[in-house]
């Protein structure tokens, strides 16, 4: 049996987890009767998933059909939550608290498609309400918090906004127990931190820094560095420990791959992998993330999947 290694960081995040899991789950699926309504829903998740992440999208095409439908409904719910916050518009907090009234309840409004499939899946796949309660918390933190001093803060944040993602998942692909949540935070974790480092300056430009200022002090930076956006031996070598602890994350996290159902397992993988090629753009482009966007283009990524398909066979 898999054993995933225990990280100082862990004992802050852990037991959020297992509190959600031991929440009492509905016993049985919501009733939708309309289900070309229901079927509408879905399609709308399914064209928010393929407009906002291709990546996503592409690792999702290799579920079963059911499967697939529920990871992109919670995709567009993870979609909508990010973009109450992230709108330019006023108002943010406000909308977020309609949002988490709309998004938690099971009464439901024919005009809100992302909510319908998005509870209906939660229902059908008994997803704990508690991880959706934690994402929540975890986008709201963006309202409030535009530094992080440690690693750990920054840990705590990205559990709350992509870990509670990997878990609510796994209620979708089916996993073998508790020993797998470990891991699906980890992945969570390192998926979220790759994230930051490739949004680095695009973050820095709307007023957020999720880089651990002790750890910027350690090389010898400061905000100042960054508003001048360039690229020195100081910010490669700060960008390279970042990178390599961000690796070493996928790696910890790939073994709790084989503790999901035998259909998701490709899925994930290539979700880990194709994410984890963004650290390898990023150091080739010698740690230059102020003037160009990290990527993985469309034809890097189909060529990779034989490859993700061999190693997690």
């Amino acid at each position: 049996m898999a054993t995933a290694s225990q990280q100082f960081w862990e004992p802050d995040v852990l037991p959020l987890a297992y509190e959600a899991e031991h929440q009492s789950l509905p016993s049985s699926a919501l009733s939708v009767n309309d289900t070309s309504l229901l079927a509408r829903a879905y399609a709308y998740c399914d064209s928010i998933t393929s407009t906002n992440s291709k990546t996503f999208s592409i690792a999702t095409r290799f579920l079963p059909a059911s499967k697939r439908r529920a990871m992109r409904a919670l995709y567009a719910f993870c979609r909508m939550s990010d973009d109450m916050v992230d709108c330019s518009e006023g108002g943010a907090e406000e909308r977020l608290v309609a949002w988490r009234r709309r998004a938690l309840t099971s009464e439901l409004s024919s005009q809100d498609l992302v909510t319908i499939a998005w509870t209906d899946t939660r229902f059908r796949y008994r997803i704990p309400l508690r991880y959706a309660e934690q994402l929540l918390d975890g986008v709201g933190q963006d309202l409030h918090q535009k530094r992080y001093a440690t690693f750990e803060e920054v840990v705590r944040y990205a559990y709350g906004v992509a870990s509670t993602v990997g878990l609510m998942s796994m209620h979708i692909i089916g996993f073998a127990g508790e020993q797998a949540i470990p891991y699906a935070i980890k992945l969570g974790i390192a998926l979220q931190l790759t994230n930051i480092l490739r949004d680095i300056g695009e973050d820095w430009a709307n007023g957020r820094l999720y880089l651990p200022m002790d750890e910027m002090a350690v090389f010898g930076l400061s905000e100042a560095d960054l508003e001048k956006r360039e690229v020195h031996d100081r910010w490669r070598a700060f960008l390279r420990f970042q990178i390599e602890r961000n690796h070493r994350l996928y790696i910890e996290a790939n073994p709790g791959i084989a503790l999901l159902n035998k259909d998701g397992r490709f899925a994930v993988a290539a979700a880990s992998d194709l994410y984890r090629a963004i650290l390898c753009d990023i150091e080739a482009h010698d740690y230059d993330v102020f003037h160009r966007r990290a990527h993985v283009n469309a034809w890097s990524k189909v060529r990779r999947l034989p490859g993700i398909w061999w190693r997690n066979r």
